[in-house]
């Protein structure tokens, strides 16, 4: 491995082009040599941002038969396409990143991790809501006892999205990847367990509300944790009136906080890693601490999703952990096996 890890970013939509290709170019331990998009004009936006990239077509992608010399993979594309492309990359001598969710079902994601186990490569999931603020300051008031012992965690990712806006996504069914529990549930969900562990017990209700959707648009999922923890997970893509998006109760204290973590926002809007601003929640949008009649306004941790590779080029240059276990992301994915069993979606 070189100082400077090769990078292919297979994908420039949504997630390869605000998410992941910005963090790629703020650090210096990462080389962003390729980005493939067959979109005409996001091979325009690719060029014009990136101009030290190749920018190729699928097709021109595949012919290469991934021998371009590169360490790294980025898949950033639909999710039914996961496990063709990262195989391709761990077959090809080369360490990947899986955007979420990581496959479309548990079974598939087991076999990624064991043809990379097999391949000695390193495997990982793209969990970037692990950075954001909220969660990292929770995480600090759990570790503080700020909140005594917890009893419930309510966790909300909800948007006012009355039309599809990604023409794969109007197209996906649930065997495709399709639908908000596979989306922003695969965030909640991982939430969850990281903060509170496996579940004991699922319960969840999916739904399609949108005129033409093949996928679900409203689901809501229920966890028992084994330490006892009660966690209700919301993710809607039709809601007026917006929940908030953390209210967490425990014996001492609640921590609420209304409004979420801003960095996918200042993403689009140019505020890249790196600027002074990027991460940094507003005091009027920090959450409250304690119990009515006795609330604190709790300084929101700064978020970054930069961190994930970060941790990764530490993981590749000196040997450390992957930032995101692929197990984790696997026992989310069983999760929403579960719920889709109970609700019949197939």
């Amino acid at each position: 491995m070189t100082q400077r890890i090769r990078t292919a970013l297979l994908g420039f939509g949504h997630a390869g082009g605000i998410f992941h290709a910005p963090s790629l170019a703020a650090l210096e331990n990462f080389s962003l040599d390729v980005i493939v998009t067959s979109d005409p004009d996001r091979q325009l936006a690719a060029r014009a941002q990136y101009p030290q990239a190749a920018v190729l077509s699928r097709e021109e992608w595949a012919a290469t038969g991934n021998t371009h010399g590169l360490d790294l993979v980025v898949v950033a594309t639909p999710p039914a396409s996961h496990v063709a492309l990262t195989q391709a990359a761990l077959e090809a001598g080369c360490a990947v990143v899986v955007d979420k969710p990581f496959t479309v079902t548990s079974t598939q994601g087991q076999a990624l991790i064991e043809l990379a186990r097999e391949k000695g490569l390193l495997l990982t999931t793209y969990q970037n809501r692990r950075w954001d603020g909220e969660f990292l300051t929770l995480k600090k008031l759990i570790a503080e006892g700020a909140l005594g012992d917890v009893r419930r965690f309510e966790s909300r990712l909800e948007r006012w999205q009355q039309g599809t806006t990604k023409e794969w996504k109007a197209k996906a069914t649930p065997a495709d990847g399709g639908g908000i529990l596979y989306d922003l549930g695969t965030h909640l969900i991982d939430q969850a367990l990281q903060l509170f562990g496996p579940p004991v017990r699922v319960y969840g209700e999916v739904t399609a509300r949108r005129e033409g959707e093949l996928s679900d648009d409203d689901a809501f999922v229920a966890l028992e944790h084994e330490g006892g923890v009660i966690s209700h997970l919301w993710m809607n893509l039709g809601v007026p009136q917006l929940g908030p998006r953390l209210r967490v109760l425990g014996s001492q204290a609640a921590y609420v906080k209304v409004v979420g973590d801003q960095q996918e926002a200042q993403l689009q809007a140019g505020i890249l890693p790196g600027n002074p601003g990027y991460g940094v929640d507003p005091q009027e949008n920090w959450g409250l601490l304690g119990h009515d009649g006795a609330v604190t306004p709790a300084p929101t941790e700064r978020g970054n999703f930069t961190d994930f590779y970060g941790l990764l080029a530490t993981a590749l240059l000196d040997g450390g952990p992957a930032p995101v276990d692929p197990v984790d992301s696997v026992d989310a994915l069983r999760v929403i096996e579960q719920v889709r069993d109970q609700a019949r979606w197939l």
